[in-house]
C-alpha cells in the first residue's frame, strides 16, 4: 500500500511513519502543512520545516503546504495539495530558517499524491481525527491513526525503548522550565516528566499543548539531524530557537 504521513516533525507524526514502514507499506511523501498565522487548531507550530529533513533521511520525498491556520481554511489548503491543485515551491528557501542546510537529495513533490491512504499521529482529538477522516473520504482513501487512544506512558516508553531521539522544543506548563527546553527524551527524563506532570496535573504525552517535540533520529531514519539551537524564554514559556541544522 502507498500511503503518505501527515507530519509535524514531531514526537507522533514520525512515530507514525515508523509504523507505516512496519505495516511493509511504502510511505510516498510526508505531508506538512507550515501555518504562518499564530495559532492553529490542526497542526504544530513549531519547526515543522524539520520534516523536510525527515523526508530525505528517510528517502522520501517532502509536500510542504503553507496555510494562515484559519479554522477549516487548513484542512481545505491540504486538501488541494493532496490533490495537485495547489502547487507548492520548489525553492526550499522558502521553507527553511537561516541556519539551515537544505539536503541536496530532498525531493519536493509537487503534482498529486496517488496513494491509498493518508496516516497521522493523532493522540486524542476528536477535532483533528474527524476531519482528517473527512477529507480521507472525499479524497477516497483510507486513514490510519496508530497512536489513538494510546496509554500516554506506553507511548513515551516505547519512544525511548526504539530509539526515537526526541528534542522538547517549547514548553507552556507549570512544572517545566527552561532546563526542559532543548533537552532530550530519554529513561532519566522520562521519569522526571512522570512526576511533574502528576504534581502539576498535564498531559505526560504533551496533548494539551504543554510542551512539543521534534525528532533528530529515528529507527526509520538513515541519517541523524544535527541541531544547534538557543533557548528563548519568555514568562511562563520557551522554546528552542534553532541556530544550525543539518543532517548527518
Amino acid at each position: 500500500m502507498k500511503v503518505a504521513v501527515l507530519a509535524s516533525g514531531g514526537k507522533d507524526s514520525t512515530y507514525a511513519a515508523w509504523w507505516a514502514g512496519l505495516q511493509g507499506w511504502e510511505v510516498v511523501s510526508l505531508v506538512t502543512v507550515l501555518v504562518r498565522g499564530e495559532d492553529s487548531m490542526m497542526f504544530q507550530l513549531q519547526n515543522s520545516w524539520i520534516s523536510g529533513l525527515q523526508a530525505a533521511s528517510m528517502g522520501a520525498t517532502w509536500k510542504p503546504i503553507f496555510s494562515n491556520g484559519e479554522e477549516g481554511g487548513e484542512i481545505d489548503d491540504l486538501e488541494m495539495a493532496i490533490r495537485g491543485e495547489k502547487i507548492p515551491s520548489v525553492d526550499l528557501g522558502d521553507y527553511w530558517p537561516d541556519g539551515v542546510e537544505a539536503p541536496d537529495d530532498l525531493e519536493i513533490h509537487t503534482g498529486p499524491l496517488e496513494i491509498e491512504g493518508i496516516v497521522v499521529g493523532a493522540l486524542r482529538s476528536d477535532y483533528q481525527k474527524t476531519r482528517i477522516e473527512m477529507m480521507c473520504e472525499r479524497l477516497g482513501v483510507r486513514s490510519f491513526c496508530p497512536l489513538w487512544h494510546k496509554d500516554p506512558l506506553d507511548h513515551m516508553e516505547s519512544l525511548v525503548a526504539h530509539g526515537f531521539e526526541v528534542v522538547f522544543t517549547s514548553v507552556s506548563t507549570d512544572g517545566m522550565d527552561e532546563r526542559w527546553v532543548g533537552r532530550k527524551l530519554d529513561s532519566d527524563s522520562l521519569e522526571m516528566l512522570v512526576g511533574v506532570s502528576k504534581e502539576y496535573r498535564f498531559n505526560l504525552d504533551g496533548e494539551g499543548g504543554e510542551f512539543e517535540t521534534i525528532v533528530i533520529g529515528a529507527p526509520h531514519m538513515k541519517r541523524k539531524i544535527l541541531l544547534e539551537g538557543e533557548t528563548i524564554w519568555d514568562g511562563p514559556r520557551g522554546v528552542l530557537e534553532v541556530k544550525s541544522c543539518r543532517l548527518s
